[in-house]
């Protein structure tokens, strides 16, 4: 008789569900983390100790750029996949002019920095660690740049959270064990190995799980620019100006003078010049239109265009009739995705030194193209198309693209449906953490700050990690002519903040971390709630699909045709009805992120964030 009624009360309990109903026990709630609701302010981030960070400024009168600053430095401070030397990427909704824009503050190839460099290293793709993967340091101009703009507070008073933990913070076994696992390359770089190891010789040379974890050259930088803000108040100069004082100091200083000797001391490339030339860059986002929502993303320097044509692709298709993580709608939304990644992996690059056909590949009736070569099977040999027509234009490379998809064609059988090996996978989904903040004032932020992730060159005596995203270049142009290094230039980098827009409102801010993943996993988490009319948080922690027909951004640019990820409850008839169709497939116990997200309540005025059940990010909100 007990089973009996535990049957029933657990089908009655299904059908309330499946109806949208309240639950039958008070409080409880079928996701493994509650949603966030705010009707203040929202902050959620990689690490716990971040989004504390954010909601100690949000206590203290900050607004949401305020905010999302002291969560960045405090991430880099942790090194939550990122460090001071990495890159910041965002996108910010100013509710005074409703416009959402856009902040580049990706470093770019030092002096010396070329395709013939490295080649002379005998090197296929610039190398995945050490001082020639570096790029000048973004993320403090990135901050202080954000801050400056569209900030309130001072410099000292965003970085106070991140000095404390540089002063010493129990350290989290995520990147304590990073550390342990990667200390045979940390010890090839003094500066580094100093920091990282203060168990040298012992079994564990790396910090312990919870042990106080210091990094004194770190804490002496930031006081250096607090000292800088400090001095330029005292003399008479604006919040703004003194921010940017601290900005010079970093750049052109003290500071930058030791990042360049440190670096060239471990043979790096960096010049003064570098640093001193390299500037933030405040742009106009991309954006499409997806049954009357607007969705932002950076311009061609990321991968962020990729969700734009996919969502174009996925326009003309009935993906609700298809039903949720069907095998129809598993295969329509990989193909759709492998069509929109194999043109960024030919066309993406720096608009500063390439002119990438932007217009064509974000038209719709080039997406109604694509469309077309999506069948019943896998094509494990989808490349790039040809978008100048649908701009008016003529291709340049149209030699190049025709060599590149005789590549395709001729990829041998054994290279099709391959399976998935553990390093493979750590590098197609290397680094990144993200951002989001959101407050009543209607300050919207979206950030997937990055770079110099553990093993990371420490920058002599600054503390400073340096980032690695010179791998993200190629040095064959038949791979793809908009994205060979050359001096100055920013690499195409995989780091893809996000932003709808909903009748002149925001909508949706949603980030990523995860390398070559990040935009397929969050045009799922888009499609979760626009399509089939999930929460934020169902659809931070519903099951995703992952694909590796891409080219990866990282180490050897390779790819896996067909090869795909499902999460370990995938039925069984779809598991067999999918290789059928063509895909190898391996499963993992969760594929949802770690995905973060607001949505924005307009009917009641709050906020709901969502923050998938992934990894150490958390969220906090008021």
């Amino acid at each position: 008789m007990k089973k009996l009624y535990l049957l029933l009360f657990s089908l009655i309990s299904l059908q309330v569900q499946s109806q949208g109903l309240p639950g039958l026990g008070a409080g409880t709630t079928p996701n493994n983390k509650p949603i966030l609701h705010g009707k203040n302010w929202v902050a959620i981030t990689g690490k716990p100790l971040g989004a504390t960070a954010g909601a100690a400024i949000f206590q203290q009168g900050g607004n949401a750029v305020d905010a999302a600053c002291a969560m960045i430095a405090a991430t880099a401070t942790m090194w939550d996949v990122l460090s001071w030397g990495g890159e910041t990427q965002a996108l910010i909704y100013n509710p005074h002019t409703k416009k959402v824009i856009a902040i580049n503050a990706l470093g770019y190839a030092p002096t010396g920095a070329t395709v013939d460099f490295y080649k002379s290293q005998d090197m296929d793709y610039p190398p995945q660690f050490g001082p020639l993967a570096a790029t000048t340091p973004g993320t403090p101009g990135g901050i202080m740049t954000m801050l400056a703009e569209y900030g309130s507070m001072s410099l000292e008073q965003i970085l106070k959270p991140s000095m404390d933990l540089a002063q010493g913070y129990p350290i989290e076994a995520q990147t304590a064990n990073a550390i342990e696992a990667q200390k045979a390359r940390i010890k090839e770089w003094p500066y580094s190995k100093k920091i990282f190891l203060p168990h040298l010789g012992e079994e564990r040379e790396a910090p312990e799980v919870g042990e106080i974890f210091v990094q004194n050259d770190l804490y002496q930088m930031l006081s250096k620019l607090v000292e800088a803000e400090r001095r330029a108040l005292a003399s008479g100069k604006s919040r703004k100006e003194a921010i940017y004082e601290a900005y010079d100091r970093f750049y052109k200083g003290d500071i930058a003078k030791e990042i360049v000797r440190g670096t060239r001391e471990q043979g790096g490339l960096f010049t003064e010049a570098d640093l001193a030339n390299w500037k933030v860059k405040i742009e106009e986002p991309l954006h499409v239109n997806y049954k009357g929502i607007d969705v932002y993303k950076l311009q061609e320097w990321t991968q962020g265009p990729v969700l734009l044509q996919s969502l174009n692709i996925l326009e003309n298709f009935d993906l609700k009739s298809m039903g949720y993580n069907s095998v129809n709608y598993i295969h329509t939304v990989y193909q759709a995705m492998s069509l929109a990644f194999a043109d960024r992996d030919f066309y993406y690059g720096d608009p500063a030194y390439v002119d990438s056909p932007m217009e064509g590949l974000l038209s719709k009736e080039y997406a109604k193209d694509r469309a077309k070569l999506i069948w019943e099977m896998n094509d494990p040999k989808l490349g790039p198309g040809d978008p100048y027509p649908f701009q008016g234009g003529t291709n340049p490379y149209s030699d190049l693209l025709k060599k590149n998809q005789v590549a395709l064609t001729s990829l041998p059988s054994d290279h099709i449906n391959s399976s998935l090996d553990e390093a493979f996978i750590a590098d197609f989904q290397s680094g990144t953490t993200s951002v989001e903040t959101a407050d009543a004032e209607g300050w919207v932020v979206s950030v997937t700050p990055s770079g110099g992730w553990i093993p990371a060159v420490v920058a002599g005596n600054t503390g400073v990690g340096l980032s690695q995203r010179m791998q993200s270049f190629v040095l064959d142009e038949n791979i793809s002519p908009y994205n060979l290094p050359e001096p100055g230039k920013r690499p195409r980098v995989t780091l893809t903040p996000s932003l709808a827009m909903k009748d002149g409102k925001p909508f949706l801010a949603f980030a990523v971390q995860g390398g070559d993943s990040q935009d397929q996993n969050l045009l799922q988490h888009f499609l979760n709630i626009v399509e089939f009319g999930m929460d934020v948080q169902e659809a931070a922690e519903a099951p995703n699909f992952n694909s590796y027909q891409m080219q990866s951004s990282f180490g050897a640019h390779e790819s896996r045709p067909g090869a795909m990820v499902l999460r370990e409850d995938t039925p069984d008839w779809i598991r067999k009805d999918l290789v059928k169709r063509g895909y190898s497939l391996e499963f993992w116990n969760k594929t949802s992120g770690p995905i973060n997200s607001i949505w924005f309540d307009w009917k009641h005025g709050s906020f709901w964030g969502g923050s998938s059940d992934y990894g150490d990010d958390y969220g906090i909100a008021w």
